[in-house]
């Protein structure tokens, strides 16, 4: 594909044809032959070893260790940032389409790549295949996405003309990103968030979300094998509030881009507010925290597709996603048999090891997860009617089957806390309106989406359903790059909008220059 093309999003990989399921078995066979082993930091392009260490395990087989990894502590964070500022002076100068073509070779090369990183996924993260496939796919548009992108913000903007001056407004980088992506999409947002500050000029401190470092290191295997200048990604693990906190309160920091949870979300925007010693501005915060999504299916709904965008919504990587659907909000006149198809079509999920094809689930991602996750279902027995799963079992892995509660009510916890687990709640609604009023009742505003036939019911949610990203007779996970720009409202963050037009802005500052003639 040429990069003057228009953009299109990546094909996902059909697995139902023998040659690319055998690819992907070839690419898991050859990524076991590669665990076990230690990991460095790299800072400016330098191997970096602590003599304390930590390991990533397989969540579907805890015993099964994926890597070694160097416990950084705060003086590392330091040592990363510095040198990253360092970077910067010469790094901000270079032309948008000299890093842009970075940008191209990285979405190549992890097209060539595509087995051997879905695999890792597959093994650190628990995503099944198909999962692990659309967080690959993802990655891929966001080098093309960001690279077109940076491009186009380079170029002249509009201002208005005035006689006897030359006047010109042009993006410049901000500087040192502190990069805090997320273990639940290791590949995408990990690779996405970093690309965009560097990309646009900015250098960056990279910090893997310690349940998957050994994904986030394939990033920067594959970004030297695209021949990125050394510094420009520099590359610390370690304890997210030890080496995580230092980089957000560090004075060299300019930008910091989180995604995670709400809790941890507030913390760096309060710290990051603050101006230590020796800063010298006023440091952005981009951050993307969470939701409690729902599904309102009204009485006009096709309720077999509901049943199944839900299901798909809430049950997709077992419910680990900010988009995933945590609540249905069902008209009474359907909510009966909703109730009763959505625990039918829950019930023959089937769950184990993600490395098996045919597993559509895998665990849930380590045991602070799992803990977190049991206890919602102890809750939900309290709160409402058990209607499908509530099994918890970790003899091997961390393994919770698809669980459905119905008769919550809206003030119920099941329906306001995120849960981050194959957990749903089935809330009754007696209206359009107190429909709308029970999805709207909660924090978050990240996600949603809503079931009618109606032309004027959709212009309604369109309207009054107040997320980020809504969805229409679909399901409300599976945003695309370029067509779906994500990001949400309220406690779900600052609204980046990743994967739209405007988030290069986000690692970007405007410069005027009026020349007198």
């Amino acid at each position: 594909m040429s990069h003057t093309d228009v953009f299109t999003n990546e094909p996902f990989t059909d697995f139902s044809k023998d040659e690319n399921r055998q690819k992907q078995l070839d690419a898991i066979k050859l990524v076991e032959s590669e665990l076990g082993k230690e990991i460095p930091m790299l800072i400016d392009g330098k191997e970096v070893w602590t003599e304390g260490k930590f390991n990533s395990v397989n969540p579907a087989n805890y015993n099964e260790v994926i890597g070694v990894f160097q416990n950084g502590d705060a003086s590392h964070a330091d040592q990363a940032i510095e040198a990253a500022y360092k970077k910067f002076q010469t790094w901000q100068h270079t032309s948008a389409e000299e890093r842009a073509g970075y940008a191209f070779k990285v979405a190549d090369i992890m097209r060539r790549r595509r087995f051997e990183i879905n695999a890792w996924m597959i093994l650190e993260a628990g995503k099944s295949w198909a999962e692990a496939d659309g967080d690959t796919a993802e990655a891929i548009d966001f080098m093309d996405f960001y690279g077109r992108e940076a491009i186009r913000y380079s170029g002249p903007q509009p201002v208005t003309p005035v006689s006897g001056e030359e006047n010109q407004l042009f993006y410049i980088p901000l500087g040192v990103a502190a990069a805090i992506p997320p273990w639940n999409f290791p590949c995408a947002i990990l690779a996405g968030m970093a690309a965009a500050a560097w990309v646009t000029g900015n250098t960056v401190v990279l910090k893997p979300a310690e349940q998957t470092p050994r994904v986030g290191w394939v990033y920067m295997d594959i970004l030297k094998e695209a021949g990125l200048p050394e510094g420009v990604v520099n590359f610390v693990t370690g304890p997210g509030p030890v080496v995580g906190g230092r980089m957000v309160e560090h004075h060299l920091t300019r930008l910091i881009s989180f995604t995670g949870s709400r809790e941890v979300g507030l913390q760096i925007y309060e710290k990051a507010a603050k101006t230590p010693p020796g800063q010298i501005w006023m440091k952005r915060v981009i951050a993307e925290m969470g939701g409690k999504d729902a599904i309102m299916v009204h009485e006009d709904a096709n309720l077999d597709e509901a049943v199944q965008g839900v299901l798909a919504s809430a049950f997709g990587f077992q419910g680990q996603k900010c988009s995933a659907c945590s609540r249905a909000i069902v008209h009474e006149s359907l909510y009966d048999e909703f109730v009763e198809k959505i625990a039918e079509a829950a019930k023959p999920l089937t769950q184990g090891d993600p490395r098996e094809l045919e597993n559509y689930m895998g665990p849930v991602v380590d045991d602070e997860a799992f803990e977190k996750v049991e206890s919602y279902l102890k809750i939900g027995n309290e709160e409402g009617r058990l209607v499908a799963g509530g099994e918890a079992d970790r003899s091997k892995g961390y393994f919770i089957r698809p669980t459905v509660f119905a008769d919550i009510r809206p003030d119920h916890r099941l329906a306001q806390e995120e849960i981050f687990g194959p957990v749903l709640a089935v809330i009754k609604s007696k209206s359009w309106d107190d429909g709308m009023e029970i999805v709207n009742g909660t924090p978050y505003g990240l996600t949603g989406a809503v079931y009618t036939a109606s032309e004027e019911n959709q212009k309604r949610a369109i309207r009054d359903f107040h997320v980020g990203n809504l969805y229409v007779n679909r399901k409300c996970t599976g945003a695309l790059v370029g067509a779906h720009p994500f990001g949400g409202f309220n406690m779900s963050g600052t609204d980046s909008k990743a994967g739209g037009r405007d988030y290069l802005l986000l690692f970007l500052q405007a410069k005027l220059a009026s020349v007198k003639i």
